[in-house]
C-alpha cells in the first residue's frame, strides 16, 4: 500500500467515524496527499463534517470539496422560507451582530454579505445556519472591517502563536502591511495552517488574513 492508498483509507475511516455521516455515499480521491471528496449528501451540515473529518487526517495537504447536496421531499424548503430562517437564526444568535447581514438564496445557495469588527463574528454567521434544512451551500463573502485605527501589532500575532500548543510558531512568518496580515512557512497539518490563521484574525485592527503557509509533514 503506498502512501495515496494508506492515505484514503484512513480517511474513509474517518467519515466512517463520524455519526452524522453514517451510510452516506461518499467517494474519496487521493493523489499526491491532495483529496477530493464526492457523492451526495442530504443535509450541508453533513457536507461540512465530511470536509472538516477529511481536514483532521495525518498526510492531508489539500481537499477539493465536491459533494453535492440532494433533499428528500421532507429536507426541502423554497428559497423564501430559507430566507427566513436564515434570518431568524441569525437574530438569535448573540455573536451575529443585529442588522448588519444581508441575506440572499437562490436554488438553495445562501449568500451573506455585510460588515462585521471581528472575524470570529463572520465565521459564527456561517456556522450557526448550517443545520438549516434546504441549505446546498453557504458563500460567506461579510467583510471584517474594525473600527480601530491602530496599527496592527505583528508582535502580538506572533506571541499568540507562540502561547498555542498546537502550532509550531517557528515555521511560521508573519508580516504585516496596513490593515493586511500574511502568514507564510511550513506546518506539519493543515489543522495548524488554520489554526495559525484563526490565532492572526483575532489580532485588533485585522481586515484580511492571506494564508500562504505550506502544509510538509516532513518539516522537523
Amino acid at each position: 500500500m503506498n502512501n495515496d492508498e494508506k492515505l484514503q483509507h484512513d480517511i474513509e475511516e474517518a467519515i466512517k467515524w463520524e455519526p452524522l455521516l453514517i451510510g452516506a455515499e461518499l467517494g474519496v480521491i487521493v493523489r499526491d496527499g491532495i483529496v477530493t471528496l464526492t457523492g451526495t449528501v442530504d443535509s450541508y451540515a453533513k457536507k461540512r463534517v465530511a470536509e472538516h473529518a477529511t481536514k483532521s487526517v495525518k498526510g492531508v495537504k489539500a481537499v477539493i470539496e465536491r459533494i453535492e447536496v440532494g433533499f428528500s421531499a421532507l429536507g426541502h424548503q423554497t428559497d423564501p422560507e430559507i430566507v427566513k430562517e436564515v434570518l431568524s437564526v441569525l437574530k438569535c444568535n448573540l455573536e451575529v451582530p443585529e442588522d448588519q447581514i444581508q441575506v440572499q438564496v437562490e436554488h438553495g445557495w445562501v449568500l451573506l454579505e455585510g460588515t462585521v469588527q471581528w472575524n470570529a463574528q463572520k465565521q459564527a454567521a456561517a456556522n450557526c445556519i448550517e443545520n438549516i434544512l434546504g441549505i446546498r451551500a453557504v458563500d460567506n463573502h461579510i467583510m471584517v472591517r474594525s473600527e480601530t485605527e491602530d496599527e496592527i501589532e505583528k508582535l502580538g500575532i506572533q506571541n499568540a502563536l507562540i502561547r498555542n500548543w498546537a502550532i509550531e510558531e517557528k515555521n511560521i512568518k508573519v508580516a504585516v502591511f496596513g490593515n493586511n496580515v500574511t502568514l507564510t512557512g511550513n506546518v506539519h497539518s493543515i489543522f495548524q495552517k488554520d489554526e495559525a490563521e484563526r490565532m492572526a484574525w483575532k489580532a485588533p485592527g485585522v481586515w484580511n488574513v492571506h494564508n500562504e503557509i505550506l502544509v510538509d509533514y516532513t518539516i522537523s
